[in-house]
């Protein structure tokens, strides 16, 4: 029967893990960052509930830069689109159809693998 490091390697392995999920001083700092944030989120909510138009004002802003972001990616999506369409306007007609014909099965593929992903 062997003795080396891997005669008992699965309980040695197991073992390991067990002590470092117990780990008690990572318990106690996660619990008590937990329990602070627990203790900031109900200052910020009580706050809001005392001032109606900050917590109106906060939602709108929240909303303004959610668009902001949704515009900016919109944008570099343009000009992704642009780049692509440059590139494909300065090969020879006969590259271009035979990469015109990659990037649409690459794009058909990809739109599988997300549609696949999400059922």
């Amino acid at each position: 029967m062997p003795d080396g490091p891997s005669a008992g390697e699965p309980i040695d392995t197991l073992m390991k893990s067990t002590r470092d999920l117990l780990r008690p001083e990572e318990i106690v700092r996660e619990a008590t960052r937990d329990i602070i944030k627990d203790e900031i989120r109900r200052h910020i909510e009580r706050t809001l509930e005392e001032d109606p138009q900050l917590a109106h004002d906060l939602k709108d802003s929240v909303r303004q830069l959610l668009e902001a972001r949704a515009m900016e990616y919109a944008a570099l999506i343009r000009v992704g689109t642009c780049t692509a369409r440059l590139g494909m306007a300065t090969v020879p007609p006969n590259i271009r159809a035979a990469l015109t014909k990659d990037i649409v099965d690459l794009i058909s593929r990809e739109l599988g693998n997300i549609v696949e992903k999400s059922l």
